[in-house]
C-alpha cells in the first residue's frame, strides 16, 4: 500500500524524519492509495505482481469476465527529495462470457487497463521539525496527541495514455457487449477513450499511536475524455510489529458511464529492509458489474540515497578531523619529549 510503514511507525517516542527517505522500504503496495511521502532521492523502487479478477454483470444477464492482471509501479526519487517521478502499468488478459444470446459466447481479450506517468511532490510535511523525545514516560511519547492528526500532504499529476485499439476503454471489461448489442439500431459507436487524458491525486497522509497510518486519496481522473472519473480511498494500516503489517481500505468512484465502492484487506511483510511482501482479498459491494480480487506482489528498491550533510556538519566534522590530527601531533611530540628527558637522565 504504501507509506512508510515500518520506517515511522516503531521509534520510540515522536516521530523524526529527514526530508522523504526511510531506512526501510516505503512502498504504495499493498493497497490501491498512494502514500504523500517519495522514495527519496536517489531511489528506484519497483512494485509489481499479480491479480486474479472475477465479474459479474447483473445488467447483462451475469455475463462474466474472469482473468489475471500484471501490474507494474516504477518510482524514482530525482533531483529533490520531495520530487518523484511515477510510472504505473496494468495489463489484462481474461475471458468474456456474454450470456445476453441464447447460446452463451465466450470472447478472449487482452491488453493494457492502465498506462500512467506523472510526478508527485509533497506539499507539506509535518513530521520534518524534529519533536521531543521523552526518555522517562513510554507513554507520552507514544500515546494520541491532536498534533498527529495534521498530514502530510503530496499532489500528483501526469497522464494516462491509451491505445485506439484498446479492449477495455475505461476500465470497462464488459465495453465490447455493452454497445453493439443494445445500441446497434441507433448508429451509436462504441466507446472510444482518447489516446492522452489526465489523472490529479491529492493525497494526505497521518500517523497516530506509533503503529497507525491512515491515508486519503482525492483522484480527478481522465479529464478531457468523454468520461471523466472522481474518486476517493480511505486507507487504514496497523503495524503489528517490525515485520508485519495489514490494512483495510475502502475506494468509491463515480463518472457518467459507471460508479463502484469496492473493499480491500490484506497484509505485508518485511522480508529485507529494500523487499517487501504482499496479499489482498477484495470485493466490490454492487452487481453492475460485481467483482471479487486476490493480490500477491512484491516492492523492490535500489537504494543509492546519500543523506543531505549540512554546511554545519561538514564544519563540525571539519573540526573533529583538526581535533584528532592535533592530538595525535601532541601525543607524538609528547612522547618524543619523554625519550629525549630519559636520554639526557641516563648521559
Amino acid at each position: 500500500m504504501f507509506f512508510n510503514r515500518f520506517a515511522l511507525f516503531l521509534i520510540l517516542g515522536s516521530v523524526v524524519v529527514q526530508a522523504q527517505y526511510t531506512d526501510q522500504i516505503n512502498s504504495n503496495r499493498p493497497g490501491a492509495s498512494i502514500g504523500a511521502f517519495a522514495v527519496g532521492k536517489n531511489v528506484i523502487q519497483a512494485e509489481f505482481g499479480l491479480a486474479f479478477r472475477h465479474y459479474s454483470h447483473s445488467g447483462y444477464n451475469n455475463s462474466t469476465f474472469d482473468g489475471g492482471i500484471g501490474f507494474l509501479s516504477l518510482r524514482w526519487g530525482f533531483w529533490l527529495e520531495t520530487l518523484e517521478l511515477t510510472v504505473e502499468s496494468k495489463y489484462l488478459r481474461g475471458s468474456l462470457n456474454s450470456k445476453l444470446a441464447a447460446q452463451p459466447l465466450r470472447n478472449p481479450k487482452q491488453g493494457f487497463i492502465q498506462n500512467f506517468i506523472g510526478l508527485k511532490y509533497l506539499l507539506y510535511d509535518p513530521f520534518k521539525k524534529e519533536r521531543d523525545v521523552n526518555v522517562y514516560s513510554w507513554k507520552a511519547n507514544n500515546g494520541f496527541k491532536l498534533r498527529d492528526l495534521i498530514p502530510a500532504v503530496s499532489l500528483t499529476l501526469g497522464g494516462n495514455y491509451s491505445r485506439k485499439d484498446n479492449p477495455f476503454p475505461y476500465n470497462n471489461v464488459f465495453g465490447s457487449i455493452y454497445r453493439p448489442l443494445l445500441f446497434q439500431n441507433l448508429g451509436a459507436p462504441p466507446d472510444e477513450e482518447p489516446p492522452v487524458n489526465l489523472r490529479g491525486t491529492l493525497a494526505t497522509q497521518s500517523h497516530f499511536l506509533g503503529t497507525w497510518v491512515f491515508v486519503t486519496n482525492f483522484n480527478y481522473d481522465r479529464y478531457l475524455s468523454d468520461y471523466p472519473e472522481m474518486s476517493y480511498i480511505l486507507t487504514l494500516t496497523h503495524t503489528l510489529d517490525p515485520l508485519w503489517s495489514v490494512y483495510v481500505e475502502h475506494q468509491g468512484s463515480q463518472s457518467d458511464l459507471f460508479q463502484d465502492s469496492l473493499y480491500r484487506l490484506g497484509a505485508a511483510y518485511l522480508f529485507s529492509e529494500d523487499i517487501q511482501l504482499e496479499a489482498t482479498l477484495g470485493a466490490s459491494s454492487k452487481s453492475t458489474p460485481s467483482s471479487i480480487f486476490a493480490n500477491v506482489g512484491v516492492s523492490y528498491r535500489l537504494d543509492f540515497h546519500k543523506d543531505f550533510i549540512s554546511a554545519e556538519e561538514i564544519e563540525a566534522k571539519s573540526n573533529k578531523k583538526g581535533e584528532r590530527k592535533l592530538r595525535k601531533t601532541l601525543n607524538k611530540n609528547s612522547k618524543t619529549e619523554r625519550k629525549r628527558n630519559r636520554k639526557a637522565k641516563r648521559n
